[in-house]
């Protein structure tokens, strides 16, 4: 419903923004396609990998790997893992449902889900193209211990 919403308001603003000035916001648009044709490659890569990660784990494999009895050697896989590729929150989230259903802890879904949307090794390149090699690197390790943190209170809490 949120979405909805969200989207409404944004088409409202787009038409607008026509009203006012055809020609800037038809640049806009260009410059956003541009934008987005940039990045698809590697967004497209990445639900790739994640697709077959997920065809490859059983609820057996994630129990024993990221099972709530696997403790902090499971949180620290889950870190590892959702530190590789980096994904938007509307595939981390019902990824780490699943994960939940198969058997996973919640501070190693925590760990993952966290990681896997505020960490990626895997996109560090397209962030240093996009920013510099200092705040690309400072960026990523400041949110993984972000996630640490985020990781420990899931621990206490749930």
């Amino acid at each position: 419903m949120t979405g909805i919403a969200f989207y409404s308001i944004a088409l409202m603003g787009l038409l607008a923004s026509f009203i006012m000035d055809k020609n800037k916001t038809k640049q806009a648009l260009v410059k956003a396609w541009k934008s987005f044709s940039n990045i698809l490659p590697q967004v497209f890569a990445m639900m790739i990998f994640i697709g077959i990660s997920l065809s490859l784990l059983d609820p057996i494999t994630i129990t024993r790997l990221i099972g709530e009895e696997s403790g902090v050697l499971g949180i620290t896989i889950s870190l590892i893992i959702g530190s590789i590729a980096m994904i938007p929150p509307f595939i981390g989230f019902p990824l780490g449902a699943s994960l939940l259903e198969g058997g996973a802890g919640y501070p190693q879904v925590a760990a993952l889900v966290s990681t896997l949307i505020a960490v990626g090794v895997i996109t560090l390149p397209v962030e240093i193209k996009y920013f510099t090699k200092e705040m690309a690197i400072t960026r990523n390790l400041l949110f993984f211990l972000a996630c640490i943190l985020f990781t420990l209170i899931i621990g206490q809490v749930m």
